[in-house]
């Protein structure tokens, strides 16, 4: 794929039920993975909710690996949100992976003003990184029947991603900051 092609984002729930939705814009590989690019106003939408983004972000999509993690530029209430998936795939010029529900998010230094989180309480300090929905997890793997495989391989990917994030190994150590850069520059031209 050549930078600034559009990349159309298909994300399911486990049993092919729709999830998010939106457009991206490639912005090229490195040894992390493929990068796309996802410029701030972008409609985002899923059954029963939707939003515009409020900032550029950048996702990177690992080659084989249970996870997309996006990264955002300053403005937002986190600045890193990855979401434990299937390894993705492309198909006609889409996305695709199943969302396994468990997300390893990690707040900016300092955090954003209340109002722009999405809640009234920060479930972490300034800088620190959680893991959100394990209750959503366990639920699903009961209500949707998430094979054994596929329940290790998603927590052993959670395990594994808070670990990389916290250490801040690469790409978690502002490698993305090119991409973001990047976006910047299609954007302008």
């Amino acid at each position: 794929m050549e930078p600034g092609t559009p990349i159309r984002c298909e994300m399911t729930k486990w049993g092919d039920r729709p999830h998010w939705q939106f457009e991206g814009v490639h912005l090229g590989s490195d040894e992390h993975g493929e990068w796309i690019g996802v410029p701030a106003g972008t409609h985002h939408h899923r059954p029963g909710h939707e939003f515009h983004s409020a900032v550029d972000c950048v996702t990177l999509v690992p080659l084989d690996r249970w996870h997309l993690a996006t990264f955002q530029a300053p403005g937002i209430w986190c600045d890193l949100y990855i979401d434990v998936t299937t390894p993705a795939g492309w198909e006609d010029g889409a996305l695709r992976a199943i969302d396994l529900d468990l997300d390893v998010i990690r707040l900016p230094d300092p955090l954003p003003p209340v109002e722009s989180a999405p809640w009234d309480e920060p479930p972490a300090g300034p800088g620190e990184t959680f893991v959100d929905d394990e209750d959503e997890f366990a639920e699903h793997q009961v209500t949707f029947g998430y094979p054994a495989e596929v329940i290790a391989r998603a927590q052993a990917s959670c395990d594994e991603l808070v670990a990389a994030v916290r250490a801040g190994l690469p790409p978690y150590d502002g490698t993305h900051q090119r991409w973001l850069d990047t976006l910047r520059l299609l954007r302008t031209s």
